[in-house]
């Protein structure tokens, strides 16, 4: 079951592009806007964090923290991050407990890959609790990038 608007975000521990640890609790004081993503170099991940990268300084401007999570390698997410130009952080949620714990996971996905994180969107307050959830079942589908802006103004 995905967390809910109102719930005290899960903290975690990731390894970014860069081999450095980073944890949720670590930006307690700012926004956050996580985005969970099935697969690096594909179409609609490319042009979900490419709308982040796009309108990066508006999330900068307001103080918040963009991370991208999927269940790549550190190494993938590196390449990917160099090639598109993100200027926030790639985690690897390679052990896939992130993706579960954020209810944002495939068992199965496309082609009879098992383990993928589902595509989503959350936005954590100062405090740690979750002020937009979005989910989405079909991978081809974006986040709904005017609610998230809605939900940091709040």
């Amino acid at each position: 079951m995905s967390v809910q608007v109102g719930d005290q975000a899960p903290d975690f521990k990731l390894y970014s592009s860069d081999l450095t640890e980073v944890s949720l609790a670590a930006f307690k004081g700012k926004k956050v806007i996580i985005h969970f993503f099935p697969m690096a170099f594909t179409g609609v991940c490319t042009e979900q964090l490419c709308t982040m990268r796009d309108n990066f300084s508006y999330y900068e401007g307001i103080d918040a923290q963009v991370l991208g999570v999927s269940v790549d390698s550190p190494f993938s997410l590196a390449k990917f991050k160099e090639e598109q130009k993100y200027q926030f952080p790639l985690l690897s949620d390679f052990n896939k407990e992130v993706s579960k714990a954020y209810g944002a996971f495939y068992d199965e996905f496309l082609f009879g890959l098992k383990g993928v994180s589902k595509r989503g969107a959350f936005v954590v307050d100062e405090e740690g609790k979750i002020i937009y959830a979005e989910v989405l079942e079909d991978a081809r589908d974006l986040p709904d990038f005017k609610a998230i802006n809605e939900a940091l103004k709040s």
